[in-house]
């Protein structure tokens, strides 16, 4: 079942529902950990959290460009959300970085300093979004543009 506006929107798969429901299930799910378990979303910039947050999002979305340096934002988010969320014992954050290169590398560094750090956190969403939309979008702020077409289904998944 499709909406008349979502229907061959995908411009770059044959098989464009597809993509958007996966990529659609996959936000719904971690917008739902966010606004339930408390689960931070670290983006890389103010218009990330934007779009996120066009998307519904309610819980905590920190944003690492804030003139800090990486260690110091990953410190901070240790101090303020713990190693595992206290709600339900999963990953306290869920890192999105962009899905191009400089995204990919941040994405690394990230992951080798919370690894040390012993906190639990979840890259999924970056994954699939990177398989799912990197025909319409390469970045997190893109899904800004996507909202009318993701919105409803990301509503659908996170009733």
């Amino acid at each position: 079942m499709s909406s008349p506006s979502y229907h061959g929107f995908g411009r770059g798969s044959s098989n464009a529902e597809a993509r958007w429901h996966h990529a659609a299930q996959a936000i719904a799910e971690v917008r739902k950990r966010n606004r339930e378990a408390n689960a931070v979303v670290l983006v890389e910039g103010r218009r990330d959290r934007i779009a996120l947050q066009n998307l519904g999002f309610e819980g905590p979305i920190e944003v690492l460009n804030r003139g800090w340096s990486v260690d110091d934002v990953l410190v901070h988010l240790l101090e303020t959300y713990g190693r595992r969320s206290a709600q339900d014992r999963g990953p306290s954050v869920v890192v999105l970085m962009d899905w191009d290169r400089t995204g990919g590398r941040l994405q690394n560094n990230i992951r080798r300093n919370l690894e040390s750090l012993d906190v639990k956190f979840d890259e999924r969403l970056r994954s699939t979004l990177m398989r799912c939309l990197k025909p319409e979008t390469r970045v997190v702020e893109g899904l800004s543009g996507l909202c009318d077409v993701l919105g409803p289904l990301v509503d659908m998944y996170d009733q």
